[in-house]
């Protein structure tokens, strides 16, 4: 445990040492509130925080690539990642660690969009349910990019091709589960085929749990990819290690 917390902290740290953090939080702060009020958030009439949540899958298509390409992809590059893993704790401890440091911050990303939650209870009377599921579905969403983007980081040593590779899958696994995406598919692919490639996107799964709705498959998804992805991460520092 205080290896993972040893290297969480270092991490962490690192986000605020440079003015990089605060560029990706201002910039993440003004694509997050431009595009909600652009695409009519007045003229709908409605308070609630639909239109901010539906617009975080794309951004976070390049947001967390963007946060998560250098855990792995810097320390190979600089030579780092060889004393890293020299150190007495495990590999998956520093994994975890990297992770859940870059997960938080964004996570205070989201946190800093508080004001969107202000701007809509005085214009009117949201559903407060709903505005923690979005959150909670924003955060989950936010963990299972950031761990595609942490397996990648890991088999590049650079930042480019990581951020390149992370945005792709993150892109497929996000425009996967679209109407338009899965009208265009049913046209030449099985109705079966086309519900599982449905089943098995961000979209499908995160609108779910922004509905208000907590089911366990939608929350299992999550859980589940952020595991898998984070073991493949593990698995590739592993056979680094033992090179």
């Amino acid at each position: 445990m205080s290896g993972f917390k040893s290297v969480f902290k270092r991490e962490f740290k690192s986000y605020f040492n440079t003015p990089i953090a605060y560029v990706f939080l201002i910039i993440f702060l003004f694509f997050s509130g431009y595009l909600t009020f652009k695409q009519g958030f007045f003229r709908a009439r409605q308070a609630d925080m639909q239109t901010f949540f539906m617009n975080l899958p794309l951004l976070f298509v390049f947001m967390a690539p963007a946060i998560s390409m250098r855990l792995w992809a810097e320390e190979r590059k600089s030579g780092s990642i060889e004393l890293l893993l020299t150190l007495p704790i495990t590999v998956r401890q520093s994994v975890i660690g990297k992770f859940c440091a870059s997960w938080l911050f964004l996570v205070i990303a989201l946190a800093l969009t508080f004001p969107m939650v202000i701007t809509v209870s005085f214009l009117g009377d949201p559903d407060a349910g709903m505005i923690f599921t979005g959150y909670l579905g924003s955060v989950l969403m936010a963990g299972g990019f950031l761990a595609i983007g942490c397996f990648f980081s890991a088999i590049s040593k650079n930042q480019v091709i990581s951020f390149v590779l992370s945005v792709v899958a993150c892109a497929v696994l996000v425009f996967a589960g679209m109407p338009t995406t899965l009208n265009y598919l049913s046209s030449f692919l099985p109705s079966g085929l086309v519900s599982a490639i449905g089943s098995v996107s961000f979209q499908r799964h995160f609108e779910s749990i922004q509905r208000g709705t907590l089911e366990f498959k939608d929350l299992s998804y999550f859980v589940l990819l952020i595991i898998g992805w984070i073991a493949a991460c593990s698995v590739i520092l592993e056979e680094r290690k033992a090179d």
